[in-house]
């Protein structure tokens, strides 16, 4: 059996404890050197065979699971965040499927969610936002031309920038010609829940700077939209006027 497991978003102890149960028990462990936590192979048993898949091919990481299958041995793929949003699982199981091998998912604390408690901060307000396009910019590999930045920041929805950390100088003109307006409010969160979480409030035409006055170059998810910022209504679920299942309108 094949684990895909979510690592969370940085701090090891904000990994599921299900997640924590799988690295505890696995064999074998291959995990994403680049963006996971370290910290996280210390719940590995001391005789657990530990690969790290930033130097490895797509190749390479089904060899050792096939390895590990053929010889009885349970794998877990620790992956950062929650696999299914940017994790590149799909091609794994589709080469296991055609080798017969089991597999299961174990779902993780994505970034985006780690950015907004870093932020302290609600991607979905009423009369503001209701939407959350989680998105990148194209770099070496190219995103469908429907779904460019203009096109989504069209929208003037919430929107949360995985790996484009590079590149905010094309990333803001990209947003503002999409129709965000240089003064949108934008914020850049570095490494969110590690220990080195840094959180940089900025505006959409200030990314680049922000980023530059601070060091930041990658490892960095960037937030855009009117969340950010001091207008919003209050929620009417708890309203006193609203009558829920479980309560009774009094006004």
């Amino acid at each position: 059996m094949v684990h895909f497991v979510g690592a969370g978003s940085g701090a090891a102890d904000l990994i599921t404890l299900r997640g924590k149960a799988l690295i505890e028990a696995a064999d074998v462990i291959i995990y994403a050197g680049s963006l996971v936590n370290p910290e996280l192979l210390g719940y590995a048993r001391s005789d657990c065979e530990i690969h790290n898949s930033a130097a490895m091919t797509l190749d390479e990481v089904i060899d050792v699971m096939e390895m590990a299958e053929n010889s009885g041995r349970t794998t877990v793929r620790l992956h950062t965040g929650d696999p299914c949003v940017f994790g590149a699982i799909r091609e794994q199981m589709d080469r296991l499927d055609k080798l017969g091998i089991e597999y299961d998912v174990c779902p993780g604390v994505s970034s985006f969610c780690g950015a907004a408690a870093a932020l302290k901060a609600e991607y979905t307000l009423p009369d503001v936002s209701q939407t959350v396009i989680l998105t990148r910019m194209a770099g070496r590999t190219p995103v469908p031309e429907k779904e460019s930045i203009e096109s989504l920041a069209a929208h003037h929805a919430t929107m949360v920038i995985f790996l484009s950390a590079g590149m905010l100088g094309e990333l803001s003109e990209r947003l503002i010609s999409g129709g965000y307006s240089a003064d949108t409010p934008a914020a850049i969160v570095y490494k969110a829940t590690w220990s080195d979480e840094k959180v940089c409030r900025c505006t959409v035409g200030t990314l680049a700077e922000t980023a530059k006055n601070n060091g930041i170059a990658k490892t960095a998810l960037i937030t855009v939209g009117d969340f950010l910022g001091d207008i919003r209504s209050l929620s009417r679920l708890y309203s006193a006027d609203f009558e829920t299942g479980y309560r009774k309108a009094t006004k």
